[in-house]
């Protein structure tokens, strides 16, 4: 193709819709790229120019944006391709150059069945109060397990749920429930703030994005403290790391009494990574479970938060699992395969042991050889890590 092309946003954003991409990143020096299955894919267009990016840039950010963008080299927002989709857009500045990052938004929200989420959540998404936090790395799906959870209550029981994201990702109608959403730097300064005010709205149900800094967690506490259910997220891997990360946020002066009000109010914690499915086409959550019985309570209110992984072990019959014990159970189910299940495995040396095992591949050395007896060498290798 001509290198002087002009480039239309609406295609690009039509060929992610289509292709069932995850993400489009613009950037000067590559065409526009697709995220595919948890890999890179470039279109078949002209490499990108500054020039490019600042259009592309312009043709979709709000004017508030494009002054923030001015003002602090990046900013973030979320718009509607028509009917077809919604997309979250990071757009910031790297080397003097403009680049954006978009995620597609699905229009439609999944449920419990197709996320594969524990049953025991819809239980949980009925308690009248306290605070259920769901984990993991940037682009585990975590806005996706909340809005899944969000929506079984909107069809299901009357509340009155309130919302405070960076920004609002997907949307939700009135249904048995009445739903407000509020947007940080659209409808309110920051989280904070909101969760200041969210009190005084006569809410039942709490969402808030993202538990950033201090005084949100501390507000979010406080939330469920007074009889509310708080839906939030955390950057942190693993049950037991979000105990610990929130508790080690606070001043050593304060770290007691959190621990006090955590014990009392933390419901659940659900940690999830997504796993790119055997043969690359389509990707599949693993997840982390553990919900806060009166033993994993003790344990946060006596600072022995080094145990919980052990009391999730052996916490199955609540619906607890740990991520390296699920990840096994899509391996053997062959819905992943050994490589992945490592990369995302807490423990991968005891994971590749214990595959090497089930596929007959460590055998025991001999105990000892009689007199005048040669040395036999196993026909299948031994496996060290």
């Amino acid at each position: 193709m001509a290198q002087t092309q002009t480039i239309h946003i609406d295609r690009v954003l039509e060929t992610c819709v289509k292709q069932g991409a995850s993400d489009i990143h613009l950037v000067v020096g590559r065409p526009p790229v697709l995220r595919l299955d948890g890999g890179l894919r470039s279109l078949e267009t002209k490499v990108l120019e500054p020039d490019d990016t600042v259009a592309l840039m312009k043709s979709i950010t709000p004017e508030r944006n494009q002054q923030e963008l001015q003002e602090e080299g990046t900013t973030d927002f979320g718009f509607a391709f028509g009917d077809a989709a919604r997309f979250r857009v990071a757009v910031f500045r790297q080397k003097g150059n403009l680049s954006v990052v978009l995620r597609l938004i699905p229009t439609d929200i999944m449920t419990f069945e197709q996320i594969g989420l524990p049953q025991i959540c819809r239980a949980l998404c009925r308690r009248p109060q306290g605070m259920f936090l769901v984990t993991g790395p940037t682009g585990s799906g975590k806005t996706t397990t909340l809005a899944c959870m969000i929506n079984y209550i909107n069809e299901r029981l009357e509340r009155h749920i309130v919302t405070v994201e960076d920004p609002i990702e997907y949307y939700h109608n009135h249904k048995r429930s009445i739903i407000n959403q509020r947007e940080v730097g659209v409808d309110v300064p920051s989280f904070s703030e909101a969760l200041r005010r969210v009190l005084r709205q006569d809410p039942d149900v709490i969402l808030v994005g993202e538990l950033r800094d201090l005084e949100t967690m501390e507000a979010a506490i406080r939330a469920a403290e007074t009889g509310h259910l708080v839906f939030s997220t955390v950057h942190t891997t693993g049950a037991q790391g979000t105990v610990t990360r929130i508790i080690d946020q606070f001043p050593p002066n304060q770290q007691e009494q959190i621990r006090v009000q955590i014990a009392s109010n933390l419901i659940a914690v659900l940690s999830q990574c997504l796993c790119v499915k055997k043969g690359g086409k389509g990707r599949v959550a693993g997840y982390e479970f553990m919900v806060v019985t009166p033993a994993i309570a003790n344990l946060i209110r006596e600072n022995k938060t080094f145990r919980i992984n052990s009391a999730i072990q052996t916490g199955k019959k609540f619906g607890m699992q740990l991520m390296d014990d699920h990840l096994w159970e899509l391996y053997r189910a062959g819905t992943i395969d050994k490589e992945e299940m490592l990369d995302k495995a807490r423990d991968p040396g005891q994971l590749d042991d214990k595959a090497a095992k089930a596929a007959g591949l460590i055998v025991a050395k001999p105990k000892g050889k009689g007199e005048g007896q040669e040395e036999e060498e196993s026909s299948e290798p031994i496996l060290r890590r």
